[in-house]
């Protein structure tokens, strides 16, 4: 289906509407697919993102200043998702021993396990994108590079 027939709109502006429509309404088509995964484990998108940032830098702990800068979701509340995450026993937090007004966060066994059985379903998360091919999804990662600036 297309993304006129999709949200019921036949005409656009233009095509940069267009495609900045397409790409709005896939992103939360994509995080509605993958969120009902999570959501099996009692687990958001935020948290699943700030678990598998801490999984990356253990055993090094991170600061909620660090954590952000490297979310996908830059507008989160970072210490809000870290408490909530505690209250799971899945991360844990001290205070930095170089800056007291930091805290460290590091992610716990019981973090590591639930990541660990995520990433058994990491087939299932990459078949969001099942219908399209190897070229295909560089070319798309390419054209969405381009978009940020990010082209070589």
């Amino acid at each position: 289906m297309s993304i006129g027939e999709d949200i019921n709109q036949p005409v656009f502006r233009n095509e940069k509407q267009k495609a900045t429509i397409n790409i709005i309404y896939t992103y939360y088509w994509i995080t509605e697919k993958i969120k009902a995964i999570l959501d099996e484990e009692d687990i958001t998108p935020q948290q699943y993102n700030i678990l598998r940032i801490l999984k990356g830098s253990f055993p090094v702990p991170l600061s909620t200043l660090q954590i952000r800068e490297r979310m996908l979701d830059k507008m989160s509340d970072t210490s809000r998702i870290v408490d909530r995450l505690i209250s799971k026993d899945l991360v844990t937090k001290k205070i930095c021993s170089k800056d007291k007004r930091l805290v460290d966060v590091t992610i716990t066994e019981k973090g590591k396990d639930l990541l660990e059985k995520l990433d058994k379903r990491n087939d299932e998360i990459d078949g969001v994108l099942g219908g399209l091919n190897e070229t295909e999804l560089f070319t798309i990662n390419k054209l969405l590079d381009k978009i940020r600036g990010a082209e070589q």
